[in-house]
């Protein structure tokens, strides 16, 4: 068995601890202040995610004092990541990045904001249909480990499979976290035809064409069409465009609702990746001469230079043109 830190008491990060210390691993996770580890120590459970209760053998520290280990996991929202391993030193050990997002600004996938902080360890992502609260209670689901390394998605596979938890390999990095980052926008889309009342055709009509038009963009930077018809692909859309868990439905829903962007994200509690990764997905599509209509219509809800009622005439009013 290996010893393990998991960077962020997010919802996936706890959930993530809890499967490696069922796996029977050490495991360490490591808070954003003193404060927050020594709560956790005694409650054990986050109030978010009911369902999850962790074991006395999981370790709780704070950042940037993380112990020696033999596996890292960098489980915090998208836009914090580089802060959040900016004052840490190398690992000296793989990294797992868990966080599915764009990075604003630059336009960098996760994998490539961490190995920006540390060359020298191989960096693999975590992707797939899996809703924290589903898998902490114990239910069955997958995911895909990306590498360019196989032995090193090899590593991660082992230490995260267990009996209700598989996982797979791919070598194609850059597929995986652009399908697990773009999904969330699509989700959104999703969120508002739901409070719109539009109904289940609405939404698989919506899901099908955003997996076309993320699809589009991940082949204009090089990953593998395979990948957005697997677990990191259809598989995490179908979850978080159908599932009432999902953040980024939920605040999809909210829009709907009436409310703004500032009031759905407090609403939430949590980080709803798809607003930020909205914005840097038109930038990659604009720099890769792609088209990307319902992201286009996210981001300009989100923005406030249209409405939702808009936006939903604009996608049915698109020419007609061959699937």
């Amino acid at each position: 068995m290996g010893t393990f830190c998991v960077i962020g008491a997010t919802s996936w990060g706890m959930t993530l601890a809890w499967l490696l210390d069922r796996a029977g691993h050490s495991v360490t996770v490591v808070t954003r202040t003193a404060e927050e580890a020594e709560s956790l120590r005694t409650t054990r459970a986050l109030e978010r995610l009911p369902t999850l209760h962790i074991s006395g053998q999981v370790a709780f520290a704070s950042a940037p004092d993380i112990p020696a280990c033999e596996g890292l996991v960098v489980a915090v929202p998208a836009q914090s990541v580089r802060d959040s391993i900016a004052g840490v030193d190398s690992p000296g050990a793989p990294v797992l990045s868990a966080a599915k997002g764009i990075e604003v600004g630059s336009h960098l996938r996760m994998s490539q904001v961490i190995a920006a902080r540390w060359p020298d360890v191989p960096v693999a992502a975590l992707s797939g249909p899996n809703l924290s609260a589903e898998i902490a209670s114990g239910q069955p689901a997958a995911a895909v480990i990306a590498s360019r390394h196989d032995n090193v998605a090899a590593s991660w596979q082992d230490a995260l499979s267990g009996q209700t938890f598989r996982c797979y390999r791919s070598p194609d990095i850059t597929g995986v976290e652009l399908a697990g980052a773009l999904k969330n926008v699509i989700a959104i889309a999703a969120g508002v035809a739901w409070g719109r009342g539009l109904g289940a055709n609405a939404v698989a009509a919506l899901m099908t064409r955003g997996l076309a038009e993320v699809t589009r963009l991940g082949l204009a930077l090089g990953a593998s069409p395979e990948t957005f018809r697997g677990l990191a692909g259809i598989g995490d859309l179908a979850a978080t465009c159908f599932s009432p868990l999902s953040r980024n439905r939920r605040f999809g829903e909210l829009l709907a609702s009436g409310q703004s962007a500032a009031a759905a994200r407090a609403a939430i509690g949590e980080a709803v990746e798809g607003v930020a990764t909205s914005r840097a997905a038109l930038d990659l599509a604009a720099t890769a001469g792609v088209e990307l209509p319902i992201c286009s219509e996210v981001a300009a809800i989100l923005d406030g230079r249209t409405t939702v009622v808009a936006a939903i005439a604009a996608l049915m009013g698109r020419e007609p043109r061959a699937e």
